[in-house]
């Protein structure tokens, strides 16, 4: 068989996502159109590995939103902004926040098969650009037969967060204190191998070059945590759900944020004929879903159906990334696998450093292969819980 393996991973700072209003300026990277930010992610990681980009079969790009700027086909467009070979194709997938996950293993799968032999894999979303939802104002995207089925309705992810926390008994102040500590782990890490610099041309012409994450709150507390308010509360809702506790905070909730990643996966064996090093293989894979009303819960099959396949244990693993959409996530988690939390988000997430989306698979991905070569570690797990109950799952494994 084939062996897909990582050459290179790398990331784009995190910056908010937040768009210039009222005079105010917008986050880092609110005046990069996400073609380009991608595009800039893109042209670094052919460039540092010196690597011919006709030779690439294929781009496969995560993204969520597209619609408006990020409608045409966004991985296709940044590859040729980014002034690489017109030969190569390109693709834009959506499976939800795991667009770039699924993406990496795409990526890898095609290439066990035999396929491909070199693709770049990696997401975006510029989340200031194109505001979470964009594409549904004033439309359903659900359909009458979803609405029946789910009667009286779907709901908020941020509502599925709070009878995640109240099925695991999971107070506010737990929720608090893993988002602290997510900020803290984020602050204490060193993230310089993996971001590359992102330049901004300013409204006036001249430009600026955005290198470190702007989300990350050095010093975040509990106290500080406590004082937010609960964000999805409303009366139908809690007639509806009477065992929420509503504990779902801004503080506790992934950031909006904008960001890309990409990553070069090959054949071991194209690698060595390239001369380029491995650094990790891909192991084994998995997608699994559950109910679109408790929504977020899906990393929990993903993750048992991963370790079916791979035929080891979760102690084995040295390395676990579950998407902070909400800080209840990867506490569920975490409890129903028993999981060392020492080794759960050792960096920080996407409570500390924000959730771009279509960008935030491989953004994960990237930071879990820099932690595993940092410590030594083997085995790295990486799951992201999806909209509508959906999974991925992704074991590597450091060379």
């Amino acid at each position: 068989m084939t062996t897909a393996v990582i050459v290179d991973a790398i990331r784009s700072p995190m910056a908010k996502g937040k768009a210039p209003k009222d005079g105010k300026p917008g986050g880092a990277l609110s005046g990069l159109h996400p073609v380009e930010l991608l595009s800039q992610v893109f042209g670094q990681l052919i460039d540092r590995n010196g690597l011919d980009s006709s030779l690439v079969d294929d781009v496969i790009a995560g993204c969520v939103s597209q619609v408006g700027e990020q409608s045409g086909g966004v991985g296709r467009f940044a590859w040729l902004a980014a002034g690489l070979a017109e030969n190569v194709p390109g693709v834009t997938i959506n499976r939800a926040c795991g667009s770039s996950q699924q993406a990496a293993d795409f990526a890898a799968q095609g290439i066990i098969a035999g396929a491909y032999d070199i693709v770049v894999a990696g997401g975006v979303e510029s989340m200031s650009r194109i505001p979470m939802f964009t594409s549904r104002i004033g439309q359903d995207p659900y359909g009458p037969s979803v609405a029946k089925r789910y009667a009286p309705g779907l709901i908020p992810q941020g509502v599925s967060a709070e009878l995640i926390a109240s099925r695991w008994k999971i107070d506010r102040e737990a929720l608090d204190e893993f988002s602290a500590r997510s900020h803290n782990r984020a602050a204490a890490s060193d993230f310089r191998r993996e971001i590359v610099p992102i330049t901004v041309e300013e409204p006036d012409g001249s430009t600026t070059v955005v290198y470190q994450d702007e989300t990350i709150r050095p010093g975040t507390t509990v106290d500080k945590l406590g004082t937010l308010k609960p964000s999805f509360y409303d009366e139908a809702t809690a007639t509806r759900f009477p065992e929420i506790n509503w504990s779902v905070t801004p503080g506790n909730s992934s950031q909006l944020t904008d960001g890309a990643a990409a990553v070069l996966i090959m054949s071991e064996e194209r690698a060595t004929a390239l001369g380029l090093t491995p650094r990790a293989r891909f192991h084994s894979f998995a997608v699994a879903a559950d109910d679109p009303i408790s929504m977020l819960t899906g990393p929990i099959p993903a993750t048992e159906k991963l370790l079916a396949r791979a035929g080891i244990g979760i102690s084995d693993i040295d390395h676990f990334e579950v998407n902070e959409a909400f800080a209840s996530v990867p506490l569920a988690w975490a409890d129903h696998f028993g999981v060392d939390q020492a080794k759960l988000n050792p960096r920080g997430g996407a409570i500390a450093l924000g959730h771009p989306l279509g960008g935030s698979g491989a953004r994960l991905l990237t930071t879990m292969l820099h932690a595993l070569e940092d410590t030594g570690g083997r085995y790295g797990l990486q799951t992201m819980c999806e909209a509508g109950g959906m999974a991925n799952a992704t074991l590597i494994e450091r060379i």
